[in-house]
């Protein structure tokens, strides 16, 4: 979904495709789209003026999309975000970089990169994820200290900014909800319906 997402609101190159999917590399956004084109979901056409192509959904990739968007609403509504299923990540280091914020020149880093922090962050990876998919307030998903922020106030005050919340927030799940038994798998497969831009 995060790699037709931005294709269906109306990015067209590389760049802004792969701006509009944090944390995606561009070895690995190369390689879907080509999948993608292969596939019949995506085409593209060489630039008229510069270098590199123009990508664009084909009747099959709006198909699949709304497919997608139907399926991440389902999973919003009827599934539950279950322990198992999480990262166990505790912490993270932000660095800024001396660059201003509002043009995203942060990195988030796993493992201490021997520089001097400017944010600290320690999360129940359960509070971050139901913060993301809107179960959570920011105030609700720190107040007692699941998610804790170190760092100079500004910084802490500009972290939840950072991070776009799930499209599916504003879905509440319905009363019932739960998670998928372990044998409806089927196999293990991952699907992606973060509904990320």
């Amino acid at each position: 979904m995060r790699d037709t997402g931005g294709l269906h609101l109306g990015c067209e190159t590389f760049g802004a495709i792969l701006e509009g999917a944090p944390g995606l590399s561009r070895t690995l956004l190369a390689q879907r789209l080509a999948q993608l084109e292969r596939l019949g979901i995506v085409e593209s056409t060489p630039k008229s003026h510069g270098r590199g192509h123009r990508y664009r959904l084909t009747a099959s990739g709006d198909d699949l999309f709304r497919v997608c968007q139907t399926l991440g609403e389902w999973g919003a509504r009827w599934l539950e975000i279950a322990p198992e299923d999480l990262d166990p990540v505790r912490g993270a280091v932000v660095d800024v970089q001396r660059a201003p914020i509002e043009h995203g020149e942060t990195e988030i880093c796993k493992t201490y990169p021997g520089l001097d922090e400017d944010l600290f962050i320690t999360a129940d990876a359960e509070a971050f994820v139901r913060w993301h998919a809107g179960h959570l307030s920011w105030a609700e998903a720190t107040r007692d200290t699941r998610i804790r922020l170190d760092g100079p106030s500004w910084l802490v005050r500009a972290f939840p900014t950072w991070n776009a919340r799930s499209a599916f927030a504003h879905i509440k799940p319905e009363p019932g909800a739960g998670p998928i038994p372990a044998s409806a798998g089927g196999g293990g497969a991952a699907i992606d319906f973060d509904g990320e831009r």
